[in-house]
């Protein structure tokens, strides 16, 4: 018999059985069924938008300015002399991230175009542009820190120097359609700080020396706001501390700005970088619309294994391996059409599931992590490619241990465990990552559509979204596992007695 006759043969089986073909039928709706769930179930803080950037992303827009326009070219020059950050619920620490520095912003709207070169908590001196772009400027133990900014067109360079005589360039950037008339100035911003599987506000504090301005400023005095405040990325300022501690029930801190000598103390929180999922309590991301191929993936487990023991317990493997005495081609051929009918049947449900879902999703009110065609394909085969090889790993375990039971408890705990020990918010993020580097849920990471920028602290945690490896190393960790099961399985196959 060729092999692909066995295929055939193979074939025929699995659609004699109702309940395999349905099942997978059955699978494939539960994905488009949760979709649409998830979708219409979806809340939203309507109250407050979110910021979005010129990269098309959420962004987090938050911060205390001290500014004053600029028009055409010009610099602005200044000291940073100090920065403190305050943590709630804590008597010190230093938020990484927190910054302090100058800034030059094509427009007052949320997400609006601006460069700034900065000194950060933990980081050294950068300069960051448009959210998503990160530059770190020279390393060293020398403080204060002088800043420049300036801009010439729509070229903005960021220097630093530690003698304000020696500069050295941060990095030059480029902002397309730069208007001729720039808000420019001092700014703070200090992001919520990590906190296990959360955050907490925290607060920065910087003192400014005199800044010297060059180009077209006006004379006048300086106006000072908070950048940010209704927007549903900016994380709000801790209590104010008291007595050296952070009285939890006080009144909370504001952003302030407070002329001293010739230059400023400012205080500020919020952050300008790209949004985290953490960020966004009513946001979504498209795993989120996929829930449902994590009961569709329990039912491909047992047809999986069901595939295999239902010929061990009806003695009907005898009969097909005197058919075909070459057993390892038996076990391939079973392999292929497992394979193959459950990706064929997934991947158009969740081709469904997620254009639907979020149409209703965002009809909520949702806001939902935009996601280009390119990664919503990834996420679409990348995900039908897990449920096959989910479902040939069953395959492999019932081929081993022959019994149905036995087959489908140990391939459940073996995939479905971890996935719901990473979803339990509780889990330490350690140990969440742990889970989704060496066990079979490695491979939920095809689902990622979220960034984690290096320049954001944020909870990057798989329950958020976020998974430690990538979509093809994810999915390289289930097919490790589904490859050793049918080696396994073929090896005993060829030795025992059928």
């Amino acid at each position: 018999m060729a092999f692909a006759q066995l295929v055939h043969a193979e074939w025929t089986k699995f659609r004699s059985v109702r309940g395999w073909l349905g099942g997978s039928a059955v699978a494939a709706a539960m994905i488009v069924l949760f979709a649409v769930l998830t979708g219409a179930g979806a809340t939203a803080d309507g109250a407050r938008a979110v910021p979005v950037g010129p990269h098309g992303g959420p962004v987090s827009d938050g911060f205390y300015f001290v500014h004053q326009p600029l028009d055409g070219d010009g610099s602005i020059t200044v000291d940073v002399t100090s920065l403190t950050t305050v943590i709630a619920a804590e008597r010190g620490g230093t938020v990484p991230w927190a910054k302090a520095g100058l800034i030059i912003r094509a427009g007052a709207g949320p997400g609006s175009s601006y460069a700034a070169v900065m000194v950060t908590g933990g980081h050294g001196v950068r300069m960051q542009h448009d959210y998503i772009h990160d530059h770190a400027g020279p390393v060293s133990a020398a403080g204060p820190r002088r800043l420049r900014l300036t801009r010439s067109g729509d070229t903005i360079t960021g220097e630093v120097s530690t003698d304000g005589t020696r500069w050295t360039p941060v990095a030059t950037v480029r902002l397309a359609g730069l208007p001729a008339t720039v808000q420019a100035g001092l700014f703070v911003a200090c992001p919520n700080a990590v906190d296990g599987n959360g955050t907490v506000p925290a607060a920065a504090t910087a003192v400014f020396g005199r800044p010297e301005l060059r180009g077209q400023w006006p004379q006048g005095s300086w106006d000072a706001e908070q950048v940010g405040a209704d927007t549903a990325t900016f994380g709000g300022y801790p209590p104010v501390p008291t007595g050296g501690a952070v009285d939890v029930h006080g009144p909370r801190m504001t952003g302030a700005s407070t002329p001293t000598g010739d230059g400023f103390t400012v205080t500020g929180a919020g952050d300008i970088a790209p949004a985290t999922r953490s960020e966004i309590p009513a946001g979504g991301v498209a795993g989120d619309l996929l829930f449902g191929a994590f009961p569709a993936l329990i039912a491909l487990c047992v047809i999986g294994a069901l595939f295999i023991t239902t010929e061990y317990r009806h003695a009907l493997i005898g009969t097909t391996l005197t058919a075909f005495p070459h057993r390892t081609p038996v076990l391939a051929a079973k392999a292929i059409v497992l394979g193959v009918v459950t990706f064929l049947t997934s991947l158009p449900a969740i081709a469904l599931a997620l254009p639907v879902g979020a149409r209703i999703a965002r009809a909520q009110g949702l806001y939902l992590f935009p996601v280009t065609t390119a990664t919503a394909v990834r996420v679409a085969v990348g995900l039908a490619a897990l449920l096959a090889l989910t479902a040939v790993f069953a395959l492999g375990v019932g081929t081993v241990l022959r019994r149905s039971a036995s087959a489908v408890t140990t391939v459940v705990v073996a995939l479905v465990l971890p996935h719901l020990l990473v979803l339990t918010p509780i889990l330490p993020a350690a140990v969440q990552r742990w889970l989704t580097l060496v066990t079979p849920d490695a491979a939920f990471a095809v689902q990622q559509t979220v960034v984690a920028y290096p320049h954001v602290d944020g909870v990057y945690t798989p329950a958020n979204g976020y998974y430690p490896l990538g979509p093809l190393p994810g999915l390289a960790v289930l097919c490790g596992y589904a490859a050793v099961a049918l080696g396994l399985a073929a090896v005993l196959l060829r030795r025992r007695d059928a």
